[in-house]
């Protein structure tokens, strides 16, 4: 590895930052991801089994204990269910879209990371092509070590800059894999939460028109 390092020329140290800092961004992000994940589908239901008692405050609190996505969501459209049907779709929209972008936070910097590690290490590969060139231009009689030294910089920035892209895509797949089952879990809840939420309006207004 210090062969390596001492070959590959002035990017690979900054091919090797951008490498630890993708997996560190990876790693934390995975994480956080993991946490997100619930079974929507269990939750919505225990919450409208909760609002159907009409005992809304205890929805709330069950979902200000489950500190995911898709109970923020569902805490929307329960603060929001006496207003009307349109004030409703907005705040779940808005704190849908809220959610979505706090679940892409830094998959963006894993995607550059991925795109401009192969454009640095091309960027090393001329720097040794040149480092040769210039070799060739001075010495007479050509020595060996300045030939080598200069494609073996060359070399050594193209792999380095592909073993830092490579496993960048692979990250960025994996993160963004998830995040997309998480939107759809987000907006299975979103509509589960709004029909339950219209059927106990739509009951509670057939009830009203019964009493009368």
């Amino acid at each position: 590895m210090n062969a390596w390092a001492a070959a590959g020329g002035p990017v690979l140290g900054i091919l090797f930052a951008l490498g630890v800092g993708a997996v560190i961004i990876f790693v934390i992000r995975l994480m956080a991801l993991r946490r997100a994940h619930i079974d929507y589908s269990d939750f919505v239901r225990g919450v409208a089994n909760v609002l159907s008692q009409n005992n809304p405050d205890e929805a709330l609190a069950i979902c200000d204990e489950t500190p995911v996505p898709v109970a923020r969501v569902v805490a929307a459209a329960v603060r929001h269910r006496s207003g009307s049907s349109r004030a409703l779709h907005e705040a779940v929209d808005a704190t849908g879209r809220a959610e979505v972008g706090r679940l892409e936070r830094r998959l963006a910097a894993i995607a550059v990371i991925a795109q401009i590690a192969p454009l640095l290490g091309l960027f090393g590969t001329v720097l040794g092509m040149i480092r040769t060139l210039l070799a060739i231009d001075a010495s007479a009689p050509i020595i060996r070590e300045d030939l080598v030294g200069g494609m073996m910089q060359a070399l050594v920035a193209t792999a380095v800059g592909l073993l830092v892209a490579i496993p960048a895509h692979v990250m960025y797949a994996m993160l963004r894999s998830r995040v997309d089952r998480l939107i759809v879990d987000i907006e299975a809840a979103a509509s589960e939460i709004l029909a339950t939420l219209a059927e106990q309006a739509s009951s509670a207004r057939t009830a009203k028109e019964s009493a009368k």
